[in-house]
């Protein structure tokens, strides 16, 4: 009989990787410190009803390989049946064959219902009926899942007119795991869009109870929903940018970008980069005053297919890698920061792999010499999350940096079945690590090797963004 293909020494191509990974690595629990997934499902601690609803309800890379396999919209978005929908994507996992969606289907079958078979229409419906049967015990439900998988915290992505009455809830429950909101303040950059800014104002002006009427308000508005962020547990503030911004305005001329799109007048391109710098000074202000973390997530072309942005919204499988010149920006972002005092630790995520020895070689610009590791180089992001993606990032923060330092995984998923995500970055980390001890190029040394692993997978994580566990 042939072995299972998710078996003990997954991906794991010498002894030395298998070693490390089984004594050092896979004992570590986990530190999910961004994903986006819905902090509503965790306090009402959902039971998922099947298979659809816990796998392919909101994961945009199903979505998108399945248009890749000639799948109908209505299949990925649309109203179809969820077991239709889960035909359909079980059609298209033999076409996934070299993509990362055929490791991490099959190891989510793995551990998560034990199940060996691989995946295709013919399997489907066996399958569907086993996962379905155990989805309806309590320990798979949303808060089981946490447990099952040893998540010790989880980070969500949060706006910052968000109510955060689910966290509180959360932090009420028995849940074991902490969950802790993250800043997410994108929508305070859009003065080129009056209509859907001047909408959010509002809402920032109604959560923070501030009436909000010119560039000062707003900033005392951010700051009073960034403070009662951090009276929740928040520690960690997060950007999704094309570029950093590079360009840094005084408050009038920013307050007049303000007054305009306020006015219903939308910014040019070049003031919306200025307001955005602007800000996003603010926002470091208001991080290093607090001791957290800002994830700056750069580089993504976002909303590519027009026509399903009109149909569908955003974040459905549309987004596609960007070629924008980063040094510079991000030289000059990070360094301004510096130059007044108030660089937060930082986590700079890379989204083309072009750019790698330029994010691997930024960090080391604006260490302080206090904080280990204090700007990092966040792991394979998006389209570079998947094992030759995390090579790539980990070799060039060997080669620039210290690989010793690095806060290693997280899931970035909308998806409560991802975590093994983590169990594949550690199994590429020490296939990787294991292939330098099989060649020669770091000592065999398990005193040596043992602690740098567990501290990348959790330890490194846990001391460097201070959220309580």
């Amino acid at each position: 009989m042939a072995s299972p293909f998710i078996h003990d020494h997954f991906l794991l191509q010498s002894e030395a990787a298998r070693r490390l990974y089984h004594a050092f690595a896979a004992p570590q629990p986990i530190l999910d410190y961004h994903n986006h997934l819905p902090p509503a499902d965790i306090a009402s601690n959902r039971q998922f009803a099947n298979l659809y609803e816990i796998w392919l309800e909101g994961d945009h890379y199903k979505w998108r390989a399945m248009r890749c396999n000639g799948t109908p919209e209505s299949l990925c978005t649309g109203d179809a049946d969820p077991y239709e929908k889960f035909l359909a994507f079980a059609r298209t996992v033999p076409h996934t064959l070299r993509n990362p969606l055929y490791h991490w289907t099959h190891l989510e079958l793995k551990r998560y219902f034990g199940i060996d078979t691989l995946l295709n229409e013919s399997t489907a419906p066996a399958i569907w009926e086993e996962a379905n049967a155990k989805l309806q015990q309590p320990e798979f439900s949303a808060r089981g899942t946490l447990t099952m998988f040893d998540v010790r915290a989880l980070c969500t992505t949060d706006d910052p007119t968000d109510g955060l009455a689910h966290h509180q809830a959360i932090a009420q429950s028995d849940c074991a795991a902490k969950v802790y909101p993250t800043f997410r303040p994108d929508k305070a950059l859009n003065v080129d869009q009056p209509e859907a800014f001047n909408a959010w104002v509002d809402r920032l002006a109604e959560v923070s109870d501030i009436h909000i009427s010119n560039l000062s308000s707003l900033k005392d508005a951010l700051r009073k929903r960034h403070d009662f962020f951090h009276e929740v547990g928040g520690r960690l503030s997060d950007h999704g940018l094309e570029r950093c911004p590079a360009v840094f305005p005084t408050g009038a001329a920013a307050s007049d970008i303000f007054d305009h799109a306020r006015s219903g007048k939308a910014a040019s391109p070049e003031e919306r980069e200025a307001f955005a710098g602007h800000l996003m000074l603010f926002f470091g202000q208001l991080d290093a005053e607090k001791g957290w973390t800002k994830q700056l997530h750069v580089g993504a072309m976002r909303n590519n297919n027009r026509r399903l942005f009109q149909q569908i919204g955003a974040d459905i499988g549309c987004d596609s890698i960007g070629d924008y010149p980063q040094a510079k920006a991000m030289s000059a972002y990070l360094g301004q920061l510096d130059l007044d005092g108030i660089l937060p630790k930082t986590v700079i995520y890379n989204n083309n792999p072009n750019d790698n020895f330029i994010f691997a070689t930024m960090i080391g610009n604006f260490q302080d010499g206090e904080i280990p590791g204090k700007v990092q180089f966040g792991s394979g992001w998006w389209f570079l999350d998947q094992k030759e993606g995390m090579e790539w990032q980990m070799n060039a923060l060997s080669n620039c940096g210290l690989l010793s330092r690095f806060v290693g995984m997280l899931t970035d998923s909308r998806s409560f079945m991802s975590f093994p995500r983590h169990e594949y970055f550690r199994r590429t980390l020490c296939n990787l690590v294991g292939r330098d001890v099989e060649d020669g190029l770091v000592p065999d040394d398990d005193a040596l090797l043992g602690p740098m692993i567990e501290n990348i997978c959790f330890g490194n994580a846990r001391d460097f963004l201070g959220l309580e566990l």
